[in-house]
């Protein structure tokens, strides 16, 4: 698969919503997050989705993040299949690149 755009490196810890579809998320380190929103605030979509492609261990796939105001960040969601594929647990710190 074929990447572009502007790389960010980081390790974080996904954590789980406590929510009806309890989905599974990464919280952007808030240096990224603030850098993502100054060069690309206008291309977000609605509720500030911005394109981009993310890599975790051997699997890259094209997805969106989303910015959370509650937090002040964007949000990575990892799909059951790549946390199934890469093993990746709640609270577990793990590596994740994204390109923007």
């Amino acid at each position: 698969m074929e990447t572009y755009g502007i790389k960010y490196e980081f390790n974080a810890k996904p954590w789980q919503y406590n929510g009806a579809n309890s989905w599974v998320f990464v919280s952007l380190p808030s240096g990224i997050a603030n850098e993502i929103r100054n060069y690309f605030k206008n291309e977000e979509e609605g509720w500030g989705r911005l394109k981009a492609t993310a890599q975790i261990g051997d699997s890259i796939w094209k997805t969106a993040i989303w910015f959370d105001t509650k937090l002040n960040t964007y949000l990575l969601p990892l799909k059951a299949a790549i946390r199934k594929k890469e093993l990746i647990e709640i609270d577990k710190n793990i590596a994740v690149v994204i390109w923007i």
